[in-house]
């Protein structure tokens, strides 16, 4: 299946931070989190194609990817002052590793790694994803925080 196809079987939707997602589980059980009532987890299904990219964003849980077929996801963070690079994948010869965790209210952006062909991912997001714990990047802000690494936030930013 080419993406086209994956994003209409799978009922996909375009997501803020670019590319396409459809949430797949949210627990109905909830837990009391500083920001209000969460579900204890949700999932979603999530897609990159081509040049399409996640731009830097943060969340203010901790979140898991895992890789399901397509082409290798490179996922960006931002910690320890220092840029972080992760190849979701499932070829572990060459580095690539099936799940990653990003760290609540860490920076971090995604794109396939060779710009071509698409990736299919799922994440999970604990305590439970809400877009009130969303935070879009400020390609202005990020870089005044940031100065040394201007280069690869105008790349995952937008203007």
């Amino acid at each position: 299946m080419d993406a086209a196809a994956i994003i209409q079987k799978l009922k996909l939707q375009s997501h803020p931070e670019g590319g396409f997602y459809k949430e797949t589980y949210r627990c109905e059980q909830k837990i009391p989190t500083p920001r209000g009532e969460r579900s204890v987890s949700t999932a979603i299904y999530y897609l990159l194609e081509d040049k399409d990219k996640s731009h830097f964003h943060r969340i203010k849980s901790d979140e898991l990817w895992f890789f399901h077929q397509g082409q290798p996801l490179e996922i960006i963070s931002i910690q320890d002052n220092k840029v972080h690079t992760i190849l979701l994948g499932n070829n572990l010869e060459k580095g690539e590793v099936p799940y990653a965790m990003i760290p609540a209210n860490c920076w971090f952006a995604s794109h396939v790694k060779d710009e071509v062909g698409f990736a299919l991912v799922s994440c999970t997001v604990a305590p439970g994803f809400d877009f009130s714990d969303f935070e879009m990047a400020k390609r202005e802000n990020l870089i005044g925080e940031f100065p040394h690494l201007k280069r690869v936030i105008e790349n995952f930013t937008r203007q």
